[in-house]
């Protein structure tokens, strides 16, 4: 018999994030989170989301053993402020049992219903800055800290509940030798002086923080267009500054700015930590941190994790100044594989930006809806 129930206390919510490890104990391709970190993320004292936002947690048992998860989220933002009448869910995880599948997301569906919303997608986060889809292909491929990575068998547990897919995306990998410079370098020497441009380089996480208010107007004027986008707070915007900052190599974040210094464009690559992550299995302390650092430095492969260009100044060869100057830093760092993170299938934008550099799709990933009865 399976039972689901809804968590509220700390230890529970260990729980909730530590039921991936089990279940992907013998993956190779699993990237665990930081426990820690993942248990921050939910609590509604830390984690300003909760401000406009809902989330409940559950937990399915079989015979006294957790056999899934699933976070039930409401995000008011984009329900008030676009009309999107949309239940959310993520953090999903099962074992290969349809029957709690179907038991956790009709979880999700009496909330939905609850509250007068139209439909139920996901996996999703709270926002655009969260981990998003279920993979579909590329189930070999070692995973991110910023993907969600499953067992196969959850797209045919969806499929057979009756859910449609409802955004398509793909990852793709590019060999660094691949990437030559020739397609931007001449250029954006040109776009530097016909716009009065310039670039903007870091060698201290510090030097990065007096921008970053600036980054995320950028982020959110060059994004607001895609299908997926939902508004970022200010209250937001400061706890993903302080979670993630210190996370970025400052050689790889690029910006460039206009003749009065205001930022019109950014790049943000983080060095790969997956296999650190791997090795940290969840735990910072007490040699968890050392394998952060190490990768920080010495990673040979990198990911692009964010890209935004004001509206204004899209389709005039911004990107060719930030690939020049993340060029010159990856040669000097020898770097080999460059990964980009999950890009909606129906943004042609992004996908004519690396049609030059021989891009691999490796990945492929989408959410699930279906309509709230």
């Amino acid at each position: 018999m399976i039972t689901v129930k809804e968590i509220h206390s700390k230890k529970d919510l260990k729980a909730f994030v530590k039921f991936p490890f089990k279940l992907n104990k013998d993956s190779k391709s699993w990237v665990p989170p930081i426990i820690k970190e993942e248990v921050r993320t939910f609590d509604k004292n830390v984690n300003p989301v909760f401000n406009d936002a809902e989330a409940r947690f559950f937990l399915a048992y079989k015979n006294d053993t957790i056999v899934g998860r699933v976070a039930a989220i409401i995000n008011w933002l984009e329900i008030k402020g676009k009309n999107e009448k949309k239940m959310r869910f993520g953090w999903f995880d099962v074992i290969d049992d349809i029957n709690v599948t179907k038991a956790l997301l009709e979880k999700v569906h009496e909330i939905g219903k609850a509250q007068n919303l139209k439909y139920v997608e996901g996996p999703v986060g709270f926002s655009n800055l969260d981990k998003v889809g279920i993979l579909t292909e590329g189930f070999d491929q070692i995973g991110s800290m910023i993907t969600w990575h499953n067992l196969p068998y959850y797209a045919s547990h969806f499929e057979e509940l009756g859910y449609e897919v409802a955004k398509r995306y793909s990852e793709n990998v590019m060999e660094f030798k691949n990437i030559l410079p020739e397609f931007f370098s001449r250029v954006q020497t040109l776009i530097k002086k016909r716009y009065e441009l310039r670039a903007l380089n870091f060698n201290k996480n510090k030097d990065i923080m007096p921008y970053t208010d600036e980054m995320f107007e950028v982020f959110t004027k060059s994004h607001a267009v895609l299908s997926s986008f939902v508004e970022i707070n200010d209250e937001q915007r400061e706890y993903f500054k302080k979670k993630f900052i210190g996370f970025l190599n400052p050689e790889y974040v690029k910006f460039v700015l206009d003749k009065n210094d205001k930022l019109v464009g950014f790049g943000i690559v983080t060095p790969s930590y997956a296999k650190a992550l791997q090795k940290m299995k969840g735990k910072l302390f007490p040699f968890g941190i050392r394998h952060l650092l190490h990768a920080k430095k010495h990673a040979k492969t990198v990911t692009f994790y964010l890209i935004g260009v004001l509206p204004e100044y899209q389709n005039k060869g911004v990107t060719a100044i930030l690939f020049h100057e993340f060029h010159k830093t990856f040669s000097e760092k020898d770097i080999k594989l460059c990964i980009r993170g999950p890009e909606l299938d129906d943004n042609e934008a992004i996908h004519k930006l690396w049609k030059n550099f021989k891009p691999v799709t490796n990945k492929r990933r989408c959410t699930f809806k279906k309509d709230i009865v």
